[in-house]
């Protein structure tokens, strides 16, 4: 066929490019980062077994690992007391608590839409789909 064009070939796109913020949802939105970054906000400087209190479903060795994690980004600080016995705490960086918007907007957002949300995934699991369809 003449006057044919041919399109060019699609060139990959790193998730960064996709979505600009998916390095922020990596970092803040990880399994046990929201709820650990929420009780440092709400509760201020924390010894480690406080914060497994109050986030009870949380493993002591995730809890170590995330702790870990978000010193190393910067959105967490760890105090060691040399004292007897050594005492270590947890707060909250400027960094961390530059987050309490976001968490503000989304707590807003879930108590407004969350039942929403569950509505709709009944009507959904309720509808008759076509045969075929399992997704």
């Amino acid at each position: 066929m003449s006057g044919n064009t041919t399109r060019p070939a699609r060139m990959p796109v790193d998730s960064e490019q996709a979505c600009p913020i998916a390095p922020v949802v990596d970092i803040v939105f990880s399994r046990w980062t929201t709820p650990i970054l929420w009780t440092l906000n709400e509760y201020g400087r924390q010894r480690f077994v406080e914060l497994q209190r109050r986030i009870s479903t949380i493993t002591p060795k995730v809890l170590t690992q995330r702790l870990r994690q978000l010193e190393r980004d910067g959105l967490v600080m760890r105090a060691y007391h040399a004292e007897i016995p050594p005492r270590v705490e947890y707060e909250i960086s400027e960094l961390g608590r530059s987050l309490a918007p976001l968490f503000a907007t989304l707590a807003t957002w879930s108590a407004v839409n969350l039942d929403k949300v569950e509505q709709s995934r009944l009507d959904y699991d309720a509808a008759d789909r076509p045969p075929g369809r399992r997704s």
